[in-house]
């Protein structure tokens, strides 16, 4: 297993804390004005989700973990898990609430999602970047409001909850952002 040392440290870095898979979140690195330098890091634990902070001394190496990103394709949910497969080898993997946490309103059946796979077994879902979804329930639609005055929210096809523009009515299809849950414009 390969030892990183905190000048390698960045933003998705993977590595293994108290025997678990965590991810960098954020790193920051402190220099007082006395003493050693130390990074300020913010990690999320893979298994359980939980976001965590720890200070490492510069120098101080943490082991890598050995962790699989790979695209699957999202096939569709059973109540209790979520299940994906790999286009080139029809191999299907199940992923429960855990590793889906609240990326489940971003799924969309057939899109291709990274999958983080540990030991085999999924840990962590990362929809696309961008999903087109279908507006199920808003306000109606005010005719001739281009302009951003703010929004109204929509609720999606996957339950997600959005602001979009005034002019937006129901059934029309929408492009999200799903790192910021934000919308970003009508699909065509």
């Amino acid at each position: 297993m390969a030892s990183i040392s905190t000048s390698e440290f960045k933003n998705g870095l993977k590595f293994l804390m108290d025997g678990q898979p965590c991810t960098i979140i954020d790193n920051t690195i402190v220099q007082p004005g006395k003493g050693q330098s130390f990074n300020r890091v913010k990690y999320r634990n893979l298994i359980t989700g939980k976001v965590l902070e720890n200070t490492f001394k510069s120098g101080e190496k943490v082991e890598g973990a050995d962790v699989i990103d790979t695209d699957l394709q999202y096939l569709y949910n059973d109540g209790e898990f979520w299940h994906f497969m790999d286009p080139s080898s029809f191999e299907q993997y199940q992923a429960g609430s855990a590793a889906v946490a609240d990326m489940e309103k971003w799924l969309v059946e057939q899109d291709t999602c990274t999958v983080t796979l540990w030991n085999g077994d999924p840990i962590a879902v990362k929809p696309p970047k961008q999903v087109v979804l279908e507006v199920t329930d808003t306000d109606p639609g005010l005719k001739g409001d281009t302009a951003g005055t703010g929004g109204k929210p929509a609720t999606l096809s996957t339950g997600a909850v959005v602001q979009v523009p005034l002019f937006i009515t129901i059934g029309e299809k929408v492009i999200c952002n799903t790192e910021t849950g934000e919308y970003v414009s009508r699909a065509k």
